[in-house]
């Protein structure tokens, strides 16, 4: 792995971004060649994607979620295990934080606007208050986000209010969906329940956005898991076993099992 290029201070920083915003940008953090050959790798998986199961686009019109082989590209320590995102990621959800996820939410032309949507219900619902953090997406593109092809709108500082509250505060104006403008490259870590949306895509190139999920050790989530395959695991580092730990390892990869992830929106 890279050296963190973050100082301690820097790190607080974007950890008490999170905290109070919501969520956080690292600039230009990873290699854009190496985004690149996700890019290229990923272009096959979505094609194959759409052609199977195209009737499954629970994330609105001609926008689909792709769960990514963990495996030659996308099984990269470069980017799961880099140093400063989980400088963060410990401080927010915990030393013994766990990686859960491994996936894409891809816009196409002819998608539209998301409803407004949160990616994890409260913990206790009931109190109607929120507690710390105990989810986390690590999101990154691979083409540049711009104004035209989709970008993902958050609204800063829902993640501590009861949705309902949320919602009024966007509908006054009080709060506003902001569109996120990324570079490949920059990094997003996010609270999963901060209010967001996705945006349509209106040019004929895909939007891919990866997620990388890291949450507290105790949560499960069932429809959510990464296949680790074995001959893959013997070559992962010490660190990088202990944040997989709780998902199945497998001798092979099922090319044809389709998402669970179905329920998504809270």
């Amino acid at each position: 792995m890279d050296r963190g290029r973050y100082t301690r201070a820097e790190i607080e920083a974007f950890v008490q971004a999170v905290l109070t915003d919501g969520f956080c940008v690292l600039p230009d953090h990873f290699d854009r060649s190496k985004l690149a050959s996700w890019g290229e790798a990923f272009a096959p998986l979505l094609e194959r994607h759409v052609q199977q199961e195209g009737s499954l686009q629970n994330r609105g019109a001609e926008r689909y979620y792709v769960t990514l082989p963990f495996d030659l590209t996308f099984a990269d320590p470069a980017v799961f295990e880099d140093e400063d995102i989980l400088a963060i990621v410990k401080v927010l959800v915990g030393d013994d934080a766990v990686m859960c996820q491994l996936a894409t939410d891809t816009p196409l032309f002819g998608s539209d606007y998301q409803d407004i949507h949160r990616d994890a219900p409260p913990l206790f619902p009931e109190t109607g208050e929120e507690t710390l953090p105990f989810q986390l997406a690590v999101n990154f593109p691979l083409v540049d986000v711009t104004t035209a092809n989709g970008p993902f709108e958050v609204a800063r500082g829902t993640h501590m209010m009861s949705k309902e509250e949320a919602l009024r505060r966007i509908e006054s104006g009080e709060v506003k969906l902001e569109p996120l403008l990324l570079r490949i490259g920059d990094v997003v870590i996010r609270d999963v329940r901060g209010l967001h949306r996705g945006t349509p895509n209106r040019t004929k190139t895909p939007r891919p956005m990866v997620v990388i999920g890291y949450s507290r050790r105790w949560l499960f989530r069932p429809e959510v898991s990464i296949q680790i395959p074995r001959a893959v695991r013997e070559k992962l580092s010490e660190q990088a076993r202990f944040l997989l730990r709780f998902n199945p390892v497998v001798d092979s990869l099922d090319e044809e099992g389709i998402e669970t992830y179905q329920s998504f929106a809270y």
